[in-house]
């Protein structure tokens, strides 16, 4: 019905034109101006401290650092609370944390200023990455670093991650990803950090260095970015360092795990300031210009900012999302671009950064604990004082309600393992399962038991190992560990093959006995 519709006022539009006597051309719209004023961006910083308390209070999360700029000048800059719970060292501005995905404009500013022409974006990786291909050889030859930027290359949602969390390397992540299997290419959005990784790292290639050194050569350092990093040593050796938080089953938060996102650098593994967050953002806001000199090409940075795909048809906000190269890429009522991140590591990180160009204002929020929505709320409360006076709604508990969604709907079990049924059956001589069974996405996986018949099962490279609890027949099961962990999953014997649920998604969890 589009299609006919569309035709149908092409031809008008022809037949108007065909004629002695032509209509006038119609007007366009005007364009969108700015509608926040110096007043009410006031307003809105002056509300800021309230709110981080506020958030800090509900939340009980430790250390919070915030960036606000506008017009080119940084309006709040501040630190809140603890670099690590049970010590004394608080956050200020210079505090080093981990950006999560934040990481992923960060890495697509880069890529801006690395490209020689904006049109590269859309020249296919071909030989740039060596051992890098998907599953269809067509996809392969075509894919180029806007379709990975943008998550729209067909691969599954995350592709690569519990690759990752079993401890495999970046080389060994990249040259499996052509296990995936495909959806239609450049009409399927799926969230992938190996897929942004794959191409930054190839441009990386492309210009003789690595990401790291491409980063701080391009950005940090002629931004002034003198505390921001790719490489996770960098950070785990800050002094000033703000420590990864989970929450504990009492409501308080503690430091139980470091989160190492090498593999996936580009991706996830930037840490930086608040200090250094509010220059990115001048930069931004000023379409790569930063004290009156050119960093990025503008219309370099420009082509990071434009909609790729589709990415929700409908927002809480009731409009849709796309994204961008590296952005959430929306547009308001009044039709003003808005760009926007969040990042999160469940092992103890939230972020966010979201701009309104137009009006030239942005903020940045960084926090040191797992996310409940913390980060997102002080954002959105920001922007919603700054536009309309004051919240419209209680951002926290709206923000909180979507990412315990998201966590309710990941690859949690549907079994309750830690609970077998009445009459269960009896599980088989140990020697049934022991021995080591092949996977040509996750390796191998091998089982062996002790003197009293418990069996563990190891996986990775490393590997790691996860003692198995027996729960019927020969379903197995055990407590899943690392940023993607889901809790008690399965494990589950059959005809010589083993198949463990939560890394069978996409039905490449099944490993068969040598």
């Amino acid at each position: 019905m589009r299609t006919h519709r569309a035709a149908a006022f092409a031809g008008a539009a022809i037949l108007l034109t065909a004629g002695t006597a032509t209509a006038a051309e119609p007007t366009p719209p005007p364009p969108p101006k700015p509608l926040i004023g110096d007043a009410a961006v006031a307003k809105a910083v002056a509300r800021l401290d309230a709110t981080v308390a506020d958030v800090m209070r509900r939340t009980g999360i430790p250390g919070v650092a915030v960036a606000v700029v506008h017009r080119d000048k940084v309006l709040y800059l501040k630190g809140f609370g603890l670099r690590r719970t049970g010590e004394a060292a608080t956050v200020d501005p210079d505090t080093v944390f981990q950006l999560a995905s934040v990481s992923k404009p960060i890495s697509s500013t880069v890529v801006a200023g690395a490209l020689r022409d904006p049109a590269d974006w859309d020249r296919p990786l071909g030989s740039s990455l060596p051992g890098f291909a998907l599953k269809d050889p067509w996809v392969t030859s075509h894919v180029t670093p806007a379709d990975l930027f943008s998550h729209r290359t067909g691969l599954p949602d995350h592709a690569g991650d519990l690759l990752e969390d079993l401890g495999y390397d970046q080389s060994y992540i990249l040259g499996h990803l052509r296990e995936e299997p495909l959806t239609p290419f450049r009409a399927s959005y799926a969230y992938t950090n190996f897929g942004l990784t794959a191409a930054a790292e190839a441009v990386a290639r492309d210009h003789g260095t690595s990401w790291q050194k491409l980063s701080a050569d391009t950005l940090f350092k002629p931004a002034g970015m003198t505390h921001t990093s790719t490489e996770f040593s960098a950070y785990a050796n800050a002094a000033d360092r703000a420590y990864g938080h989970v929450k504990n089953p009492d409501g308080t938060w503690s430091p139980r795990y470091v989160r190492d996102a090498d593999a996936q650098a580009p991706a996830g593994g930037t840490s930086s300031t608040a200090r250094d967050m509010a220059r990115w953002l001048r930069l931004q806001l000023g379409d790569g210009v930063l004290d009156g000199k050119r960093i990025i090409p503008a219309d370099h940075l420009n082509r990071t900012r434009l909609p790729e795909i589709v990415s929700q048809a409908q927002t809480f906000r009731g409009v849709p999302q796309f994204y961008g190269l590296g952005w959430n890429v929306s547009y308001d009522d009044a039709g003003r671009l808005r760009l926007g991140h969040s990042g999160g590591f469940e092992l103890g990180a939230n972020t966010n950064v979201t701009m309104l160009p137009l009006e030239q204002l942005g903020i940045v929020v960084l926090t040191n604990a797992a996310p409940v929505g913390q980060a997102d709320a002080i954002a959105l409360d920001f922007f919603d004082t700054a536009e309309h006076g004051g919240p419209t709604t209680d951002w926290l508990a709206l923000t909180a309600s979507v990412y315990a969604q998201e966590l309710n709907e990941g690859h949690r079990s549907a079994t309750d393992y830690a609970h077998p049924p009445t009459g269960a059956a009896p599980a088989k001589a140990a020697s049934t399962y022991t021995g080591t069974y092949d996977n040509p996405f996750y390796g191998p996986a091998t089982v062996t038991a002790d003197a009293k018949g418990a069996l563990t099962l190891s996986l990775g490279p490393k590997p790691l190992r996860f003692p198995l609890t027996h729960y019927s027949g020969d379903t197995f099961s055990f407590e899943t560990a690392g940023e993607n962990a889901v809790g008690r999953t399965g494990v589950t014997f059959s005809d010589g093959k083993v198949r463990i649920e939560y890394l069978d998604a996409e039905h490449l969890g099944t490993f068969t006995r040598r």
